[in-house]
């Protein structure tokens, strides 16, 4: 694990009404200039970031990696960059996930005020400080580790509305868990469970000791025989949360009950314009119409009360973040190419 110099001695008072806290003119932060593989990234000294009217400026404790980084890093699929710049990142400094303090607040921020411990969704949080709307953050409860905490939001409130909100989980029900040992696998397992589910969970054969002792009844490994057999008809699940996004929709089909739904998270192939999503979509769309089976795909939020309910499940204990390694800023690309290979076991966390 790398750790990063101290701040640089120049600094800036940030003030507020509700106290003055000292932020440094500049900082260390992971940046980009263009589109590529994780290799393009780079550790750097650049300007503290301002806060917009309705910001906080945070100091990191700790960021999160996750495949939507990852894919904002590449650039891949297309279809994303009309969200994050046609040619070039508009945003230099990759992270979303963020746990810290707070350090400098804008006019129109009424619920957090220098010094709260925060976490939630900034932008660029591979960074020494990084800001973020007020409305993706919540309080963080002192029991919560602050590094850890940073891997709780995207990935814990993607597994949360997959089950509770498309899925519509109802307790005593049978889910499968299709690529559970990672980010968002590992919090569906145990939200799954925390909501009174049966869990099967498929991964690979190297990680189902972690995914058994995270409340799964029963895990399938993807790499053999069991991984197709767990779709071949003879268990039915009334849910299948699907975050590998690799199986024939077919499969996925028949292991549904005849009231089931499968959830899409995300669609991993190699389409480099949609990624394989539209044609997932279309397919779900048609398939959804004929019969009472439901074919849906969790579609991205941000909101502060999902980000709020995640956390209070792991300050209670229901889910615990599974923190694969802690790294500095420099070892972030290196990070995400395992996180891009499968080699991840939960979540990475960032230290800055």
């Amino acid at each position: 694990m790398t750790t990063s110099p101290t701040a640089p001695e120049s600094a800036v008072s940030a003030s507020t009404g509700d106290g003055v806290a000292e932020v440094p003119s500049t900082m260390r932060a992971v940046v980009q200039d263009h589109y590529g593989t994780p290799d393009v990234l780079r550790v750097d000294t650049i300007a503290v970031p301002e806060v917009r009217d309705d910001e906080v400026l945070i100091r990191v404790a700790g960021a999160g990696l996750d495949r939507g980084t990852l894919h904002l890093v590449t650039g891949l699929p297309l279809l994303a960059r009309l969200e994050s710049g046609l040619r070039n990142p508009k945003r230099r400094v990759p992270g979303l996930d963020v746990s810290g303090t707070v350090v400098s607040v804008g006019v129109n921020v009424r619920d957090f005020q220098v010094g709260d411990a925060v976490c939630g969704i900034g932008r660029g949080s591979a960074a020494e400080y990084a800001p973020a709307l007020a409305r993706k953050l919540t309080h963080r409860p002192d029991a919560l580790d602050p590094v850890a905490a940073a891997t709780l939001s995207i990935s814990g409130i993607t597994a949360l509305r997959a089950l509770r909100d498309v899925g519509r989980l109802q307790t005593g029900q049978h889910v499968l868990v299709y690529g559970a040992s990672g980010g968002v696998g590992t919090y569906a397992v145990q939200i799954a469970r925390s909501m009174g589910a049966r869990v099967t969970a498929v991964c690979s054969t190297g990680k189902a000791d972690m995914v058994l002792a995270l409340g799964a009844e029963a895990v399938l490994p993807y790499d053999g025989d069991a991984a197709v057999e767990a779709l071949d008809g003879s268990m039915q699940y009334d849910v299948i949360v699907d975050i590998a996004g690799n199986r024939p929709l077919r499969h996925a089909r028949r292991a549904l009950a005849p009231r089931g739904t499968l959830v899409f998270v995300g669609v991993e192939t190699d389409g480099r314009l949609t990624g394989g999503f539209l044609s997932r979509m279309l397919r779900a769309v048609a398939w959804s119409a004929v019969g009472r089976r439901r074919f849906r795909i969790v579609m991205p939020t941000e909101r502060g009360e999902d980000i709020e309910t995640v956390v209070g499940l792991a300050s209670s204990g229901e889910i615990i973040p599974q923190i694969d390694r802690i790294i500095g800023l420099a070892d972030v690309p290196a990070a995400l190419h395992d996180l891009a290979s499968g080699r991840i076991r939960g979540k990475v966390a960032v230290r800055p």
